[in-house]
């Protein structure tokens, strides 16, 4: 039961190519939006599709398979935990986040 804690799973699409950072401690980071849609139908029976977009991270071996093989637009499957931070902006403001922190993906649909 400890494992479903703080248990993310998402299936979407890229909303642009993965951003590759590598770190001055050789650690490999990449980062990327996810869009997942829900579909229903409203009252007069039309269908309704609303997208809601994720920050996504992944680090190390999970980082070096994304910039490899992910590209934008592609469907994938991810398995991750939610983790929050804040920064501060160059005006000073502090701001938060709330991020995906993935562990595993599968590829759902061909490399474009």
């Amino acid at each position: 039961m400890s494992t479903l804690k703080n248990h993310v799973q998402l299936m979407g699409h890229l909303g642009q190519d993965p951003e590759v950072l590598n770190l001055d401690s050789g650690k490999k980071l990449v980062k990327f939006s996810l869009a997942t849609n829900d579909v229903y139908y409203d009252s007069k029976g039309e269908k309704v599709t609303n997208t809601h977009w994720h920050n996504i991270v992944a680090w190390g071996k999970t980082a070096s398979i994304i910039e490899t093989y992910v590209k934008k637009g592609q469907e994938i499957l991810l398995r991750g935990k939610l983790t929050s931070r804040s920064y501060e902006t160059k005006e000073g403001e502090k701001r938060y986040i709330t991020e995906v922190n993935c562990s595993e993906i599968v590829m759902t649909t061909p490399k474009a």
